[in-house]
């Protein structure tokens, strides 16, 4: 069972949906971003963030922020992932997580069932982290860089 199969579904009702994909689009940029949106949606602000709230809470959107692309300011990034035995995989989440360059990372059911994210200021630095990252799990990171960005643009009808 993926981890994804184990949570319990959580009902999306229109307003919901239509949040997520207004938000898809971006927020505007003026001093009430929500304000503004809550006024398209024929909803209070207030109702626009308890709503996000409960959608983070309940694990509906991983999160909700800002995307930078590193690279586009000098820096780089890459997907890797390890094979983490199952006794072990709390014991190892800290160790990578206690890297600064780890941006979030995630459990899969799959042979290599620990993914994760390393973000730095420059290309040289991936391989410094990964091989200290070798160094203290005493495990092989298997590096897989973006050859190809794809935007999948979330739509649900409400």
């Amino acid at each position: 069972m993926t981890s994804m199969q184990s949570q319990s579904a959580i009902a999306l009702d229109d307003i919901d949906k239509k949040i997520i994909n207004v938000l898809q689009r971006g927020l505007p940029v003026c001093v009430q971003p929500f304000a503004e949106i809550a006024q398209q949606l024929a909803i209070s602000e207030q109702e626009i963030l308890n709503r996000l709230d409960n959608l983070l809470d309940n694990k509906v959107l991983s999160r909700f922020g800002p995307m930078f692309d590193a690279a586009c300011f000098g820096g780089a990034f890459t997907l890797a992932a390890l094979q983490v035995a199952e006794e072990n995989f709390e014991e190892i989440t800290k160790i990578v997580n206690d890297f600064e360059q780890i941006a979030h990372n995630y459990k899969r059911d799959h042979q290599y069932n620990m993914w994760f994210v390393i973000a730095t200021e420059s290309q040289q630095e991936i391989a410094q982290v990964i091989a200290k990252i070798e160094q203290a799990t005493g495990l092989e990171v298997l590096n897989a860089p973006k050859l190809k960005e794809f935007y999948v643009g979330l739509y649900l009808p409400a």
